[in-house]
């Protein structure tokens, strides 16, 4: 068990109240932060919609490697 704490009981009351939330209600907020992250890159950098997206989805792949399932069979 951890120890009380303010940053434990914060957290605790969090997860509660996240686990309170329906798969949907997630979904919906993980929607809305990616679209907020996109609108934060086209007005700070100038650039259209598509150019920052296609940013975004470029820096979310860069570095990852290919699953193997995804590779094509030899």
């Amino acid at each position: 068990m951890r120890k009380p704490s303010v940053a434990n009981g914060l957290r605790d009351e969090l997860v509660m109240r996240d686990l309170a939330r329906t798969p949907e209600q997630r979904v919906a907020d993980a929607l809305a932060l990616g679209e907020q992250s996109i609108v934060a890159y086209m007005t700070a950098h100038g650039v259209g919609r598509a150019s920052a997206r296609a940013f975004m989805e470029e820096m979310r792949a860069a570095g990852r490697k290919p699953s193997r399932a995804a590779r094509p069979r030899q």
